[in-house]
């Protein structure tokens, strides 16, 4: 008998000419990767599970899994959309009660991540385009970069006051700066090739940034976005239990303050599903926006 040669894996090509894997072996690759999820997810809840079998963990300050999701009725109570009350009434709430919450605090992350995003890479490109302007600004961001954002909470409230304001200055800030020396660092390792190619074909200061520079530094931004997702998170809970009055960060800090064990668990598994979900959206929107490196290879499904 003769070794064959395995058939190579089928490939098609879009309207770009970007070569793209057929359908089903894509079907497969998201299967196999959902699969390896699931398996992470169930090692650490069959963990835990364990722990509170054993007797190890202790069922009032780490209630398993099964304990803290057996009761939901009870769970949604403490969750108020509008952020009206503090504490749970005799009835009420449902799932909508929490997607509303998670809703609430997911804009927060979204708008505060997206005016930072576009905030940042303009300030970049600028300080390196205007050698004044770079000159000027640079060593500014430098000084407030190491600036932890939860520092800026009184200035938010100083200047914003209660509500949702606060919230959404404090996630742009979390991303603002490093993202700004993020950019700075793009632009410096951009090949001098693709510039001295362009210049060659009689390309202008201006058709360089926009032609050259931004395509090449746009899929290192978005792995750093991807990086700094879960910082935003940190803060926008941060500010809610402080300067919002409402959202996961209110729910946490109110199962805190009522040593409520299950509902901290329960909060800490929505904000864990809505950070995981935000990191698959960004991966699929850089997927889409920057189509012509490919398939990324960081992290994710």
């Amino acid at each position: 008998m003769t070794d064959q040669a395995s058939p190579a894996p089928v490939r098609t090509q879009d309207r770009n000419g970007v070569s793209r894997d057929h359908p089903l072996r894509k079907l497969r690759a998201k299967a196999a990767s959902v699969t390896w999820v699931l398996a992470s997810l169930g090692m650490f809840v069959g963990i835990w599970e364990l722990a509170w079998w054993r007797g190890w963990a202790n069922p009032l300050l780490l209630p398993p899994p099964h304990i803290f999701l057996s009761n939901m009725p009870e769970q949604f109570r403490f969750f108020d959309p509008n952020g009206q009350r503090a504490g749970a009434l005799s009835s009420g709430g449902s799932v909508w009660s929490v997607l509303g919450v998670v809703g609430w605090s997911s804009f927060r992350v979204l708008l505060g991540l997206s005016l930072g995003f576009v905030a940042s890479v303009s300030v970049g490109v600028a300080i390196r385009y205007f050698d004044v302007f770079g000159k000027l600004v640079l060593p500014l961001v430098t000084m407030l970069a190491p600036i932890s954002p939860v520092a800026w909470l009184p200035v938010a409230i100083f200047i914003f006051g209660i509500g949702n304001p606060p919230a959404i200055f404090l996630v742009f800030v979390a991303i603002f700066f490093i993202m700004v020396l993020a950019t700075l660092s793009q632009i410096d390792e951009v090949p001098a090739h693709y510039i001295q190619l362009a210049r060659v074909m009689g390309a202008s200061k201006r058709q360089i940034y926009w032609g050259v520079i931004l395509p090449a530094i746009l899929p290192g931004l978005f792995v750093t976005l991807r990086m700094n997702l879960f910082a935003a998170w940190m803060v926008v809970l941060i500010a809610e239990a402080v300067g919002v009055g409402s959202g996961l960060g209110q729910v946490t800090m109110m199962a805190r303050n009522t040593f409520n064990a299950s509902l901290v668990f329960f909060t800490m598994t929505l904000i864990g599903l809505a950070g995981f979900a935000f990191d698959q959206a960004l991966r699929l929107i850089q997927k889409r926006i920057l189509w012509w490196i490919g398939p990324s290879n960081v992290g994710g499904l």
